[in-house]
């Protein structure tokens, strides 16, 4: 609790860039963007090394 996972993010448009995320598994930090769905229920998390391309997506759903 209080682990800070995402950090540096500014908004661009609809999304979030410019940002870093880390793995709690492993304490890496990647390159990241975000971005909110399905009227605000879900977040898309993108986490990178270098290019979006070189990644991988998680879904996080608001928990009501």
């Amino acid at each position: 609790m209080g682990l800070v996972i995402l950090s540096g993010l500014k908004k661009d448009g609809d999304e979030y860039t410019g940002g870093k995320i880390l793995d709690p598994d492993n304490g890496k930090v990647y390159s990241s963007k975000i971005y909110l769905a399905d009227e605000g229920k879900k977040l898309n998390v993108r986490g990178f090394i270098g290019v979006s391309l070189l990644g991988r997506s998680q879904v996080w759903e608001r928990q009501e």
